[in-house]
């Protein structure tokens, strides 16, 4: 017999649940299975995880497949009636260690296992070593979310927000720290949203200066995506003062055009957006930004569009993810004058371009400038900004190496020993 075989898709969140799920299956003895971890955040999304368990039935034809996830969590029927699959489990119940019990073994007598996400209260802390590196770990302090955005089922899939208590978060914390690990990445489908459901209200940047304070020993501590106009003073004060919160931030923008964020019933204007990356990098100069963007939403004229793509400039965004719109079924989004096709793709090649053009400037504002590398591997690592760098002389694993940039080949930093 042989040990699953896990695919995974869409998020980071998604990756560390992944990542839970191999130990929680190891712990359990599961053997001889394929599980799918899938996304529902795009129709396309879907569409790719059954094309990839029917490649997976293909290459592990005596395998029990199971599908999890997202997809699974808001259409379980659709991955059900697949010849392919002989279990679909939720997203609350992939996490629990019973589920990975009753899949040993007999693989069970439910092979639809889904419950009602919405009725999800709590949120467990799962520990994990990180992913295939000692250098960096993950710790996922919130799940779901309460805000319904025009195009997203995400929270059909997640459920309503819910935190990891701080303490739990600081201890485990503590116990990477303990363990060697120099980076820690925060979590969560909506991070900016933790605390709201925790008794007086906490809010991230709280979470984030107590970590901080906590854990004297951890020397970098990473968030994750966040909601710019959630982002709270505590926050802010840590951004400005405290050098082990690394200074790169990814940015749910989603859009440039005011009518088009209030049609996808966003929080934030163009002008808060820009607002939130002035006052951010004028408190952290060397601060850098990711950012989603959304391209072709319902009723995007060319105007619009050129909205979002004058908002890369304007906020200085560096590290782009441009999302073609698709129409996800069950959404309010998909019932709206949709965008022709050829347009939505002719307007996130321009968006992509854009995002190349800025990481360009970005590398080669780098050259000749020092940076504190964590080195994934032998050869690579990444900067306080996530800024790849690559090594022609080999790095100890895991250490943050001190190193002048000598160069840069277009999509990452390079250190020549010439």
């Amino acid at each position: 017999m042989s040990a699953p075989v896990f695919s995974n898709h869409g998020c980071r969140l998604n990756a560390y649940e992944t990542k839970a799920m191999e130990e929680l299956a190891a712990q359990a003895g599961v053997e001889n299975a394929v599980v799918v971890n899938t996304c529902a955040v795009t129709a396309e999304a879907v569409r790719k995880a059954r094309q990839d368990i029917r490649k997976l039935r293909r290459t592990h034809p005596d395998a029990k497949l199971i599908v999890t996830g997202c997809a699974a969590q808001t259409e379980p029927d659709t991955f059900a009636s697949m010849d392919e699959v002989d279990a679909v489990i939720g997203n609350t119940e992939k996490m629990q260690a019973s589920t990975w019990a009753g899949l040993a073994g007999d693989f069970g007598t439910e092979p639809v296992q889904v419950d009602d996400i919405m009725s999800v209260t709590e949120t467990a802390g799962h520990l994990i070593d990180g992913f295939g590196t000692r250098s960096r770990a993950y710790v996922q302090v919130q799940n779901g979310c309460d805000h319904r955005c025009t195009f997203c089922i995400i929270p059909y899939g997640r459920g309503n927000s819910r935190s990891v208590p701080a303490g739990v978060v600081v201890d485990q914390i503590k116990r990477l720290a303990d363990r060697g690990f120099n980076e820690v990445v925060l979590t969560g489908v909506d991070l900016t949203s933790w605390g709201a459901d925790l008794p007086g209200e906490p809010q991230l940047g709280d979470l984030v200066m107590r970590i901080l304070k906590l854990v004297p020993d951890l020397p970098r501590l990473r968030i994750s995506s966040i909601d710019s106009i959630e982002v709270d003073e505590a926050l802010m004060q840590a951004i400005a003062t405290e050098p082990r919160l690394m200074p790169h931030l990814h940015l749910s923008l989603q859009h440039g055009d005011d009518l088009i964020l209030k049609r996808m019933k966003r929080r934030h204007l163009r002008d808060d957006a820009i607002r939130f990356a002035q006052e951010a990098r004028k408190l952290r100069p060397d601060m850098t930004f990711g950012a989603d963007i959304i391209a072709g939403f319902p009723t995007e004229t060319e105007a619009m569009f050129e909205n979002s793509l004058k908002l890369v400039e304007d906020c200085d965004l560096t590290w782009l993810h441009v999302f073609p719109y698709s129409p996800r079924p069950g959404t309010p989004a998909a019932r709206m004058p949709q965008v022709n096709g050829k347009a939505i793709k002719d307007r996130a090649a321009r968006l992509r371009a854009a995002g190349e053009a800025q990481v360009s400037k970005h590398l080669t504002a780098q050259q000749r400038r020092t940076h504190h590398i964590l080195m994934e591997n032998p050869h690579m690592g990444r900067t306080e900004q996530f800024t790849e760098v690559h090594f022609d002389i080999p790095q100890a694993e895991g250490q943050i190496v001190a190193a002048t940039i000598t160069g840069h080949d277009g999509k990452a930093l390079t250190v020549s020993s010439d």
